[in-house]
């Protein structure tokens, strides 16, 4: 049962990180189908620019997603 949760957890990460979204390994991905379309290299300026937002963008979003969370705890505890 243990093993069964863990193998689910572990597949959904790997899923999640191959997003094509910057800052993940999907997003890493896309910049190469971008160099091998192109036939030359994205400046590493522009990626690590991109890279940064991307990741604003995720830790944004793990704030967001968190105190949604809060307020429903606060909203069920103190809303009844």
């Amino acid at each position: 049962s243990i093993i069964y949760v863990m193998m689910i957890i572990t597949v959904n990460l790997g899923l999640f990180n191959m997003l094509p979204f910057p800052a993940l390994d999907g997003g890493r991905f896309v910049f190469l189908i971008i160099e091998a379309i192109r036939g030359k290299s994205v400046p590493r300026k522009v990626e690590a620019i991109v890279n940064g937002i991307g990741m604003g963008l995720l830790i944004l979003l793990m704030i967001l997603i968190t105190a949604n969370d809060i307020f429903k705890l606060i909203w069920w505890f103190y809303g009844k």
